[in-house]
């Protein structure tokens, strides 16, 4: 067979089946061509093939010997960034356990079937909530396509009942928005983009949105002069709108971490006592604020609130 075939498919083999654990010998690569792929090679055509892929920059470590033996030492990714990656899927909150796990089989084929084994952590996320929109993919895509073109989307939204079914918010409403940006935030995705009928900026959850947004014909409504993102995440304090209040609070010490965690470094904080300080920020009164407050209630109180 042709040098290029054999070549390509003596790259495959390496890239699949090595690493430093797992190295195959001159007769063993010979076999595989063989056996599996009806390729006949010889081992100084091998050996060739190889230092060819080593000159076109492929990483292939030699182990010396009177059985020479090869691996590929580095790829793409090395093993600790694709540990990241997997433990960013298993906690992401929008991308269902379905799509979840045919991901990270996609990750696990980056490298090498040895090193699979080390990518298989025990992992455990705490209140680990996966939802169960499957065209999850099919709307970012989309979202992304007519941000990247500029133009508006289409799409209906899910809400909840007080009964907790899963209705088409507002009775079906078909919601019209100029998308700006995909962002992510407190574990989940959102686009935020301007609403002519609201006539501000606005986010939707994306995991909430019904089915694949339609790209209409219509150009975006360039975003406002003013509009800042990192000041609207802050504001909507994890993406919920409501009315802007200036809030005073007087909170334990052990909350600073939470607090910087929550309004970041330049939040203004002054010491009240010995075991507690205070803490004068702006942000929108909603939901997901009033909650927080109510888990942390016991190591904090409202000096003042005014809009």
């Amino acid at each position: 067979m042709e040098t290029k075939p054999r070549i390509l498919y003596l790259q495959k083999i390496l890239l699949e089946r090595t690493d430093e654990e797992n190295p195959l010998s001159t007769t063993q690569l010979i076999n595989i061509l063989n056996d599996e792929y009806g390729i006949s090679a010889h081992r100084t055509t091998v050996t060739k093939d190889i230092a060819a892929l080593q000159e076109f920059g492929m990483d292939i470590v030699t182990i010396h010997s009177t059985q020479s033996k090869y691996f590929v030492a580095s790829r793409k990714f090395e093993l600790p960034e694709l540990k990241l990656l997997i433990d960013a899927v298993e906690s992401s909150k929008f991308i269902t356990k379905k799509k979840s796990e045919t991901l990270i089989e996609k990750i696990h084929t980056m490298t090498s079937p040895g090193q699979v084994a080390k990518l298989k952590r025990n992992n455990y996320v705490v209140n680990r909530i996966k939802p169960d929109n499957e065209q999850i993919y099919y709307i970012i895509d989309a979202i992304n396509d007519a941000i990247n073109t500029g133009k508006q989307i289409s799409f209906q939204y899910y809400d909840y009942t007080g009964l907790k079914k899963k209705v088409l918010k507002n009775k079906g409403e078909v919601y019209k928005l100029s998308p700006y940006k995909l962002l992510w935030c407190g574990d989940y995705y959102y686009v935020l983009g301007y609403s002519e009928k609201k006539s501000k900026v606005i986010n939707f959850r994306v995991d909430r949105i019904a089915s694949k947004p339609e790209i209409l014909d219509k150009d975006i409504i360039p975003m406002p002069d003013d509009f800042d993102i990192e000041n609207y995440t802050k504001e909507v304090f994890f993406m919920f709108s409501g009315e802007k209040v200036l809030v005073d609070l007087r909170c334990d010490n052990s909350l600073m971490k939470t607090m910087v965690d929550r309004f970041g470094e330049d939040v203004t904080t002054l010491a009240y006592d010995m075991t507690s300080f205070r803490i004068q920020t702006e942000v929108s009164a909603s939901p997901t604020f009033s909650v927080g407050c109510l888990a942390l209630m016991a190591r904090y109180r409202y000096l003042h609130r005014k809009v």
